[in-house]
């Protein structure tokens, strides 16, 4: 999603972070891609039209959007943190050769409820739902005996994909 400037100040503002270049190069770049990022990957990104920003800023500046609720901070496998730029409810499919993460947008999921029984207590907030197997190409090369493929999740950084899907449906 591309954003204009005045967009961002108003995104800011509402969530009281106070608005830098460089504080708005990170968010336009986040906001731009479906790939989900990790800090490293997202300071690559951004240090092309921002040559002078540290590695430091940047994931300083995460831990500013993800705490004020701008971005959400995505941890597959533990491995590393990667960023979603998209804070509407959504779901995704993680692959386990790859690492790639594509959004999942359906409504079904969105109304996924316990009951009292399965809660156990808990005031349920929200939900995500995560689908783990392999994209289309992982499994060709896991089909050609790739050596890279069908280890265990690598999880490299960022994937190569970034699509998202509407209505998705998994099962």
């Amino acid at each position: 999603m591309i954003l204009h400037l005045n967009e961002i100040e108003a995104r800011f503002r509402r969530y009281a972070v106070r608005l830098t270049r460089q504080r708005a190069a990170i968010y336009t770049a986040l906001a731009a891609t479906t790939s989900h990022p990790s800090a490293d990957e997202l300071y690559r990104m951004v240090k092309r039209r921002q040559p002078m920003i540290s590695r430091n800023t940047v994931y300083y500046t995460l831990g500013v959007l993800r705490n004020a609720g701008l971005v959400r901070e995505v941890n597959v496998g533990h491995d590393m943190a990667r960023y979603d730029g998209n804070v509407s409810l959504h779901h995704h499919l993680i692959c386990l050769g790859c690492g790639s993460i594509v959004d999942v947008m359906d409504d079904e999921l969105n109304r996924l409820q316990l009951s009292s029984a399965q809660a156990k207590g808990f005031d349920v907030l929200r939900h995500r739902v995560e689908f783990y197997g392999y994209c289309v190409s992982c499994q060709q090369a896991r089909l050609d005996g790739s050596p890279h493929h069908g280890q265990a999740p690598s999880f490299i950084e960022g994937g190569k994909h970034g699509k998202q899907l509407k209505g998705h449906k998994e099962s």
